[in-house]
């Protein structure tokens, strides 16, 4: 079948991360023909560094990318298309999709979200005024959901690369990371945030060792505040006490996929890198977008609900506070230390966290399913 998968990059690299994911598997595992359609060429590229930015049209992976350009030209309608975080399809593509003989599969990709009413929205139709019929697809973590992205064997390639420490080591060397053995190995990934420097100034007073690495990011003004600097670039190492930091460059979604494998505990943001650190199966610590009303609230305290359910109550309230402290910004030093006290039971959790959603249909395969046999 054919795909057209929208892409309206809003903010960042969250919108263009999962769907990127979700096109490269369709066409890897599935044979599917996709092209992916993105408003923001320029913001795809780090992503994909092969990428050329400024191009119409270009084949990645087997995708073929395409800047949806705001004077649209006319292009057939596939036999699925997904709208990817409600982004609004040209009108003259609407037509064409209505002008087809056989309609089209038309799929909102919602966001990702652990809230009770999900389940009750996934797969519910909308009938549109063109005489077309559009359904939502809600990711999940629960059945009666749509699963996450995951490829077949990621965390089977991922046990291959952690057991094997000179794979291990020969990365973090190639982006110019000296592993101390001794030490804590943290990736922080996050928006501006507050509670930054409360929590650098208790790792760096610890008594063990913390190594941190830092993809270039929105975060690195916060960091460059703490440490002194006036601007932080990819390369740039400092230490304070027990804390080494190192600022790493941007680099491609499969890489990032190591650098989390790598560490011990993963600080993410967004929804992409978020779904990553849990198939990483190591503690983490979540920076959600943040939007109007406060409406993500909803969303962190339904999330950690449902991924503390089975933690004891010690170590769940160990978690919901530092996952609390770090998105309201401030108390994330003495949240930290609460949660060092429960490691080892985080820890394993995450691990089986992990496990038990890989157990779930992913998302790509469970698009490919409905496509046969509609929601």
């Amino acid at each position: 079948m054919k795909w057209d998968i929208f892409c309206n990059v809003v903010d960042n690299f969250g919108d263009i991360g999962v769907t990127w994911r979700l096109a490269r598997q369709l066409v890897a595992e599935h044979g599917q023909s996709v092209r992916l359609w993105v408003d923001e060429p320029a913001v795809f590229a780090p992503l994909c560094p092969q990428a050329d930015p400024e191009a119409d049209s270009q084949w990645q992976q087997g995708v073929e990318i395409r800047h949806w350009r705001q004077d649209w030209q006319p292009a057939e309608a596939a036999d699925v298309v997904i709208e990817a975080f409600a982004c609004q399809l040209p009108g003259a593509y609407l037509d064409a999709m209505a002008a087809r003989p056989e309609k089209p599969t038309w799929l909102n990709l919602e966001y990702l979200s652990a809230e009770d009413w999900v389940a009750g929205c996934h797969g519910l139709p909308s009938f549109q005024a063109n005489g077309l019929q559009k359904a939502f697809y809600f990711p999940g973590f629960i059945e009666g959901t749509g699963g996450l992205l995951r490829e077949s064997g990621l965390l089977e390639r991922r046990q291959a690369f952690l057991t094997d420490p000179d794979a291990r080591r020969a990365f973090l060397e190639e982006l110019g990371v000296e592993l101390d053995d001794d030490a804590l190995l943290i990736s922080l990934f996050a928006y501006e945030n507050a509670a930054l420097a409360g929590w650098l100034d208790v790792l760096a007073a610890g008594d063990r060792p913390v190594q941190l690495l830092v993809p270039v990011g929105r975060v690195l003004a916060d960091l460059a505040k703490w440490l002194g600097e006036e601007k932080l670039t990819a390369g740039a190492r400092f230490s304070r006490g027990k804390l080494a930091i190192q600022v790493l460059p941007f680099v491609s979604q499969d890489d990032y996929d190591r650098i989390l494998w790598c560490c011990d505990f993963n600080a993410v943001r967004g929804e992409d890198s978020f779904v990553r650190a849990q198939w990483a199966g190591k503690p983490l610590l979540w920076h959600i977008y943040q939007q109007e009303e406060d409406a993500h609230w909803d969303k962190l305290e339904a999330f950690l609900v449902l991924y503390c359910a089975e933690l004891s109550p010690a170590a769940s309230a160990a978690l919901t506070e530092g996952w609390r402290a770090w998105n309201r910004g401030e108390g994330m030093g003495e949240a930290w230390n609460g949660l060092l006290a429960q490691w080892p039971e985080v820890s394993l959790h995450a691990d089986n966290w992990c496990r038990q959603q890989a157990a779930r249909t992913d998302l790509a395969t469970g698009l490919v399913q409905i496509c046969t046999k509609p929601l």
